[in-house]
């Protein structure tokens, strides 16, 4: 209810939020969604609903789809009973949708929540290889994944005809071969088309760092997004029923505990990446009114080409390391939003036109010419094109994210030292800082380690360990990636800054990672002039 507060103040500034669904956990565990926690709502939730009806805001609540087990905070309900394998492990246990009662009770939970108000349904954790001990010996694995989804669209397509308000929203599971783990791959047909009879638009996965390494912790989280988007748009899908899910702030593991940090970067690519579904996860509280204002300013601005222009891309693939953009425009108007996430300084090439700087991370000044524009590494910056190219449309500095005025690489000679153990020589620079970046992988992939979820997860500055060394003496290395990450991470990036530094002296470097199994690492060290 604090929440709904919230977003009611947002509101009254101007921002747009149409919608507020109540995420995970919000029932009983054994009340086939029934009932809301009766712990936490004696009144089954009609006090929040009644709220957000009055306020015209749609109710919305979460769903684990076929995926009965604990791990979701459900109990096999009676009614659900014939429809889950016996023998499955109580936290994994999901029910068959195409034998069974479950899925008639389910679509009848959805009836139910529809006639009390509820409009969106978030489906998440789809599980199409659930069935029966029979199955086993009578379907394909194959089979029975086709079976199962040709049942839930069914079953779906049949709601929404028949409740015409409905928005279903797909998350994890709708996917055939997942492919949200990371970043490190060239995009494959993965989703079905068909499954947009049934719902109306996908999420691209839980913000989580890519597999390029980069100094802000925030800006990697960012490219992430960015690369599974286009991994969508590759397959055909449009960007309207792309859900990105990128916006996320707050207090929980699930956004690292992040805060507000970097917060309007990520709105204002949370908005260009062109979905007509965009979530905003987390806490409204630290939003401050001079936020609102701000956040109401950058959709007044972007919606409307979102809505009624065209959603396109520039350059490269985000996981490749390489610059690339998004553009929303309509005639004459344009928006462009650049990113370099490389460790040097790079050029992104632009469509003709003469166009502004709109926003930028502080420290490197972005250099725009009518056909391209240079960024600093891991840089970001809007530029504005038509009447957007007008000072009235300037969003100003991003000053939590301070890019580097410049960064050169520095000659390292490396060489093994023991199981998953990398040491390297160079010399420091005569000023600056030096910024050093490490990649592992197993077998030429990305791989991640993790040491699970907060808040008993461990986190990876102990598990990707950096160290340097001069003259006999540990300096302090800086580090933003220290987090417990519970989608894991395949890099290491910190810094050593130019006070502790001794100019033109050797310098060892080391990292060591405690990965499981042996990992190949590579580093790389960059002589940086902190903006």
């Amino acid at each position: 209810m604090r929440q709904l507060e919230h977003l009611l103040r947002l509101r009254r500034a101007g921002v747009r939020l149409d919608a507020y669904i109540m995420d995970c956990f919000w029932y009983e565990p054994a009340s086939a969604y029934r009932q809301f926690r009766r712990a936490h709502w004696r009144d089954n939730g009609k006090r929040w609903i009644g709220a957000c009806q009055r306020h015209g805001v749609l109710p919305g609540l979460w769903f684990a789809c076929n995926n009965t087990g604990r791990f979701c905070g459900l109990e096999v309900a009676e009614s659900w009973r014939g429809s889950v394998d016996p023998a499955s492990d109580p936290r994994w246990a999901a029910a068959c949708l195409f034998e069974g009662p479950f899925l008639p009770d389910l679509m009848a939970v959805f009836d139910l929540w529809y006639q009390r108000g509820v409009r969106l349904f978030k489906l998440d954790f789809l599980k199409l290889d659930a069935q029966l001990p029979h199955h086993r010996l009578s379907l394909l694995a194959g089979e029975i994944k086709a079976l199962n989804a040709e049942a839930f669209r069914t079953a779906l397509r049949t709601f929404r005809r028949t409740h015409p308000e409905s928005v279903m929203m797909a998350y994890n599971g709708f996917e055939e071969d997942s492919f949200m783990a990371g970043t490190d791959f060239v995009p494959r047909k993965t989703l079905d088309h068909r499954w947009l009879e049934a719902v109306d638009c996908f999420y691209s996965g839980d913000p989580r760092p890519a597999d390029v390494p980069a100094m802000n912790f925030w800006r990697s989280k960012d490219v992430y997004s960015d690369h599974m988007v286009r991994a969508y748009l590759a397959q055909g899908f449009r960007p309207a029923v792309i859900d990105n899910a990128g916006f996320m702030i707050g207090t929980t593991g699930t956004c690292y505990h992040r805060g507000t940090k970097a917060w309007k970067g990520m709105l204002l690519l949370a908005l260009a990446r062109g979905g007509w579904a965009t979530t905003y996860y987390g806490n409204l509280e630290l939003l401050e009114d001079a936020d609102a204002a701000w956040f109401a300013r950058v959709q007044a601005l972007l919606a409307p080409l979102v809505q009624y222009g065209a959603c396109g891309v520039l350059g490269a693939l985000p996981g490749t390391g390489l610059p690339y953009g998004f553009t929303l425009e309509q005639g004459e108007e344009r928006f462009v939003l650049a990113v370099n996430p490389g460790q040097a300084e790079a050029a992104l090439p632009l469509p003709a036109g003469a166009g502004r700087v709109l926003f930028q991370d502080a420290g490197f000044v972005a250099r725009l010419t009518d056909t391209q524009v240079v960024l600093g590494a891991e840089q970001m910056a809007v530029i504005g094109y038509g009447r957007f190219a007008a000072a009235a449309c300037d969003l100003g500095i991003q000053e939590d994210v301070r890019i580097p005025l410049q960064t050169s690489p520095l000659p390292l000679t490396t060489g093994a030292d023991g199981r998953n153990r990398l040491c390297g020589s160079t010399h420091a620079p005569a000023t600056g800082a030096v910024r050093l970046v490490v990649r592992q992988r197993v077998d030429g992939t990305a791989k991640r380690t993790t040491g699970g979820a907060p808040p008993a997860g461990r986190t990876l500055g102990t598990l990707l360990t950096l160290t340097a060394r001069q003259d006999g003496r540990e300096l302090p290395v800086v580090i933003h990636y220290d987090h417990a990450i519970w989608s894991g991470l395949s890099w290491a990036v910190g810094e050593i800054a130019a006070d502790a530094l001794q100019p033109h002296q050797p310098l060892e470097l080391t990292v060591t990672s405690h990965e499981a199994v042996v990992v190949a690492l590579t580093m790389e060290a960059w002589a940086v002039t902190p903006g």
